[in-house]
Formats: structure tokens, sequence, C-alpha cells
């Protein structure tokens, strides 16, 4: 099984070129993203192999966990690659109950990101994320000059090098920009989840990386069948078809899926390699629009 990511190409953060494909650290923490992992040394071994296969860009947040997977991320890889990314988020914090709650206002904001530098042991941090608390997995509009005034301000003081939001619109990604340069988006987008797509494109001639979450959220059972049978074909699995995908969907989508398994994160990275024929696009693509 290739894992040479490196087919996938790359793209830049700002200043920072990342492999499209990265990683995701959320599947790190417990169960329900809470509470310490079942096996810390496997948690661990799974960060350092990703690196090791060439991953540049691990996405995280401290309320994971909370403060979970950036100790672990610490613990495993510091001290960091000089050609690591780490991009985080605020916004959210948890409750005693596993809860998520909205942590929106300035000073929320700005302690969520000394959270995240303390807890990851980073004098800066490369992307911080604000992470907008509309619907789950569904963005509001509304104004976030506030938030992103808040977080551009530590930009300022060289505790943070670049923004990006998640959850968010195409009109928030134009307020933002007025404030500070956005250079990420995070947002559910997938094979069948497709509301997205005139967003990708208009963030792509942007020059701004759209970072899609759920790669297999919202599918319906006909759809899984589907996608299954393509797979099948292709002897791959479905999430490795569903990523190669959104890899061939557009240049500026980078990838970070998530496992707490070293097997499953080598056939999320094979991902990288895997060659779409037209006729296989095709079939895809109706599963999207159709299915």
């Amino acid at each position: 099984m290739s894992t040479d990511i490196s087919k996938a190409g790359t793209w830049t953060l700002g200043d920072r070129t990342v492999h499209r494909m990265g990683y995701g650290a959320m599947q790190l923490a417990g169960p329900g993203v809470f509470g310490p992992p079942k096996d810390p040394a496997t948690a661990l071994a799974v960060l350092r192999e990703a690196i090791e296969s060439g991953v540049d860009h691990i996405d995280t947040s401290d309320f994971y966990g909370p403060h979970v997977t950036n100790r672990l991320i610490r613990e495993a890889l510091s001290p960091y690659p000089g050609n690591l990314t780490i991009v985080t988020k605020v916004g959210a914090v948890r409750g005693d109950d596993a809860s998520w709650n909205p942590a929106q206002k300035p000073a929320e904001l700005q302690a969520g990101v000394h959270d995240n530098l303390r807890n990851l042991g980073v004098d800066v941090i490369d992307v911080v994320n604000l992470r907008l608390m509309g619907d789950i997995h569904a963005p509001k509009e509304g104004s976030i000059e506030a938030q992103f005034t808040a977080l551009a301000e530590l930009r300022e003081k060289g505790l943070i090098r670049h923004l990006g939001l998640s959850n968010a619109t195409l009109a928030q990604v134009q307020e933002a920009q007025r404030i500070a340069p956005v250079v990420c988006v995070q947002n559910q987008y997938n094979l069948v989840q497709r509301g997205d797509d005139a967003f990708v494109d208009a963030l792509d001639g942007m020059g701004i990386a759209y970072v899609p979450f759920f790669p297999l959220g919202g599918f319906s059972p006909l759809q899984s069948d589907r996608l299954a049978a393509v797979a099948k074909h292709l002897d791959e699995t479905p999430m490795q078809v569903a990523l190669a995908w959104l890899l061939h969907r557009s240049p500026n989508i980078l990838l970070i899926p998530g496992t707490s398994s070293p097997q499953h994160l080598r056939q999320n990275l094979a991902a990288a390699s895997i060659v779409l024929p037209k006729d296989v696009l095709d079939e895809l693509e109706a599963i999207g629009t159709k299915g």
C-alpha cells in the first residue's frame, strides 16, 4: 500500500506550504472527543507515524479532550519539525458533562489561544481558526467582526501567524478579509454533502484553502452502497475513494482525516496515490447529485 502523500501535491497556508493530505487529531481523545485515549501509547505512535510518512499539516484544538490532543501532540512531536504546520481552532469550550459550549466573546477566544499555546508548548501558533457556532454542521450568516478582530489582535502581537474560519459563509470570509487575511476555511463537505460547491471554487479563486470535515458524513444507505460498489471495483476502501474524490475535486482542498489506528492512518494516507479515471469520477459525481 503506497503512502506517498506527495502525489496529491501541495497548497499554501499563508507562508506555509503543506502537503494536501494532512492529519486530524480529534479522534485521539476519548469517546465523544472527551477524556484521555484508551491507549495513549498507540495515540503517540499514530502521531509519530504520520510525521514519518510525510504529513506536515496537523489539525487540532484545545477543546478536544479538552486539552488531550494538544498534550499528546506535544509529547509525541516536540521539539517540532521545522516543516510542521499545526492548525488549531477556538470558539468553544467543553462542559464537565462533555457538552460543547460556545466561547465566542473576545476574551474567551483570546483565552482559548493561550490555552493552545500552553498545551502545545509553542510561542506562536501557525494557524488559528475561528470556529463559528451556527448549526452543528451548517454555517449561519451574521457579523463576525468582534470575534475575528480579537484574534487579529493576537496575530498583530505575534502569537498567531495566520487566521482561518470554520463553519463559515462566503460573506463571513469577505468580512474577515477586511480585518486580516484568511488562509483557510473548514466546513462540512464531501461527495454527497455538496452545498459548498460554489464556495470551494470561490475560495480557490481567492487562493484560500478549503478543509472539509466529515468526509463520509450525511451519506444515505443507498449512497453508501453505491460508493462501496465503486470502491470494490477499484480494490480500495470507501473512505479511501471518498478522500481521493475530494483531492480530485479542487486543488485548494486540504484533507485532515483522523484516526487513532495506525492501520487506518496508512489507509487514509494511501488515498493520496489513488488515480480516479474519468468514468469512475462520473460515477462518483452521480452519487452526489442523484443518490
